[in-house]
């Protein structure tokens, strides 16, 4: 599972990339992915809805079984 998440991680990865952040995959266990954001990313006022609308939504539609993702 956590190959999965890496890979859907990598379809968003550009767009935060371009914006001067990042994501980090932390874990993945019992359907939750915990991930890090990074750079401009990490104290952007706009990462809990970055996080929401653009990593979870990826995640869930590219890996069955993930139910929520949080930033750690």
């Amino acid at each position: 599972m956590k190959e999965k998440v890496e890979q859907a991680l990598s379809k968003v990865r550009p767009s935060l990339q371009a914006d001067g952040g990042d994501v980090e995959l932390v874990d993945v266990a019992d359907g939750v992915v915990k991930v890090k954001l990074r750079g401009a990313c990490g104290g952007c006022p706009m990462a809990q809805m970055t996080l929401k609308n653009a990593i979870e939504r990826v995640i869930k539609a590219e890996v069955p079984g993930v139910t929520r993702v949080e930033a750690v």
